[in-house]
């Protein structure tokens, strides 16, 4: 899930944030339902997911936390500048 917070507040936040993605809502949100390919992260409770052919960079990386109910989108920002994601293959 996105809360309205984190879009607005962390991802999009133009000092600290990844304010690139404003036009790329849809393929966060697609990354999750269609990755290219998934792969944990180093936090507990949380997965990295992947959408190729989008966003600025080329690869798109969405993190979501499942520590809690509902799963929540805790970042997203382009990935790689060129580079696919380790791990992933065609």
């Amino acid at each position: 899930m996105l809360f309205e917070d984190t879009w607005l507040l962390h991802i999009l936040n133009p000092r600290e944030g990844h304010a690139e993605l404003e036009p790329h809502l849809e393929a966060v949100l697609d990354a999750l339902e269609a990755p290219a390919h998934r792969e944990p992260e180093p936090w507990p409770d949380r997965e990295r997911f992947f959408k190729r052919n989008v966003g600025p960079t080329g690869w798109l990386m969405v993190v979501v936390d499942s520590a809690k109910e509902p799963a929540r989108i805790v970042t997203a920002f382009g990935y790689g500048h060129g580079r696919s994601p380790d791990g992933w293959t065609p």
